[in-house]
């Protein structure tokens, strides 16, 4: 058994992910389900070879040290793929996930047309949120590509690791990824603005340090692209206050007041055709009225203006899973056990 045998077997069956476990077969996931390949099962030592083959030396040592890797591995004429590396009941373990050679387009992903709006901004944060697994690397790709094929700018991206490899076309892109060209988010971002860019991508706001220089950053006339794990866009907003110690509270909400301009929260629902998955997407645009919201420390409040701003392009996660319902690509069973609250569901698909 080989990795790259492995990972054929992922593309031939359009599947999204490898996992590598001792005790059980190879499994993949295809359409958000997972399945077996085969019935061999592997064993520790067989686990381990299998993984270390896609790993540099001092990437092993790294991972024997900390117990934890995330990296790339490019299998040519194949596919790129994201490998978490780590350690479960004394045995190395892996989570292998395609990136796509091709960044998808917004009509790929069914993307609302709204996201060109968002990209148009020229300064400012703009947030891709929703749990793991979302598809949130590849909708900031997306954005990225946008902007690269229609404006001239210097975009920098700080990310870990590097999944989409962008090719110059407008603009000039630099990728820099944790660990061999900085040491960490917050060190890039403290010396990002001396490097003069125009667009800022972080590739995931972790920390406090981390969110404070990026709101930073755009203030002071960038455009910052970031994630972070939330389920909704409302979420994302009390988990970047809640970060803050109480006494630093206000003053972070004056500032995403001013500097939040789009959140995009997103889910990936299995297809009614089974053939694969497609995104649900939140998208709120801060008005004057959420920004308002925002400094009262009034966020719950928000909600009701997703329900009701259709007209500045808002759109809330029920209102994406109804629209797909509607058009038959995801089943009556997926929209629900995805929606916010079951039971207002059920009311906006009888109106």
């Amino acid at each position: 058994m080989e990795i790259n045998t492995l990972l054929k077997e992922v593309i031939d069956n359009n599947s999204s992910d490898l996992l590598i476990n001792a005790g059980v077969a190879p499994v993949i996931r295809s359409g958000g389900e997972l399945r077996f390949l085969g019935n061999s099962v592997i064993s520790p030592e067989a686990s381990k070879d299998l993984i270390y083959s896609m790993l540099s030396e001092s990437q092993i040592k790294k991972f024997e040290e900390t117990k934890e890797l995330d990296v790339n591995y490019e299998v040519k004429g194949l596919s790129r793929f994201r490998v978490n590396v780590h350690y479960q009941r004394g045995t190395v373990a892996a989570a292998l996930r395609v990136i796509p050679s091709q960044i998808p387009t917004l009509e790929d992903l069914r993307l609302p047309k709204i996201i060109t709006d968002v990209v148009n901004e020229p300064r400012g944060l703009i947030l891709v949120t929703g749990p793991t697994g979302s598809g949130k690397t590849t909708t900031q790709a997306c954005m990225i590509d946008l902007l690269n094929t229609t404006s001239k700018y210097h975009i920098i991206t700080v990310e870990d690791p590097i999944e989409y490899v962008h090719k110059n076309k407008n603009s000039i892109i630099e990728q820099r990824e944790v660990g061999q060209d900085t040491e960490s988010f917050i060190q890039a971002l403290k010396h990002v603005l001396r490097q003069d860019p125009d667009v800022i991508l972080v590739g995931e706001m972790r920390d406090l340090e981390t969110i404070q220089t990026a709101v930073t950053a755009a203030e002071t006339g960038h455009l910052v692209i970031s994630t972070l794990h939330t389920n909704d866009a409302v979420q994302a907003i009390d988990r970047m206050i809640d970060v803050f110690p109480q006494h630093q509270q206000s003053q972070i909400r004056l500032q995403l007041s001013m500097v939040l301009q789009f959140i995009i929260a997103q889910q990936l629902i299995p297809r009614a055709d089974k053939k694969g998955v497609i995104a649900a997407v939140e998208v709120l645009k801060v008005t004057p009225a959420v920004r308002n919201l925002i400094r009262k420390a009034q966020t719950h409040e928000i909600y009701s203006m997703l329900e009701i701003g259709s007209k500045h392009g808002m759109q809330s996660m029920d209102t994406a899973l109804k629209d797909l319902y509607e058009k038959k690509l995801v089943t009556y069973e997926a929209a629900i056990s995805h929606a916010s609250n079951a039971e207002s569901f059920e009311r906006l698909i009888q109106k």
